[in-house]
């Protein structure tokens, strides 16, 4: 069993950025792909970014979606057991819920029903 806990999130005015934490428990944490998904009121649930497990702890497969790739980055610290959203150059649009997801399992990355496990999100507002 995985438990994930978000943190981070606020109210920013456009161009600027917040980070988001993700503390997850559990003993194999470094070999979970872990990603960020968002989603906004009266929308689907939709990917952000992952760091996939390679087999290797020393590095990891980063994708991004279209929509924030070369403003996010995504990144995770194995001793702390913790995956990180940084957020820079936000927009209105990216204002939602974001949620942190992990996985041992195969599948479509970007699909959310192939995550095991979530935490209860954190709100992002991006004012104009």
């Amino acid at each position: 069993q995985v438990q994930l806990v978000e943190s981070g999130g606020g109210l920013v005015q456009a161009g600027g950025s917040l980070r988001l934490s993700c503390a997850a428990s559990g003993r194999t944490f470094s070999s979970y792909d872990m990603a960020w998904f968002r989603q906004a009121p009266g929308k689907e649930r939709e990917f952000v970014a992952s760091a996939n497990w390679s087999g290797s702890s020393t590095y990891y497969r980063t994708y991004y979606a279209v929509s924030v790739k070369g403003r996010f980055t995504i990144s995770r610290d194995n001793a702390k057991n913790t995956v990180y959203l940084q957020m820079n150059s936000l927009k209105p649009e990216d204002t939602a819920v974001y949620y942190c997801a992990a996985r041992s399992s195969s599948g479509i990355g970007t699909d959310a029903r192939n995550y095991d496990y979530w935490g209860q999100g954190t709100q992002v507002t991006v004012s104009s």
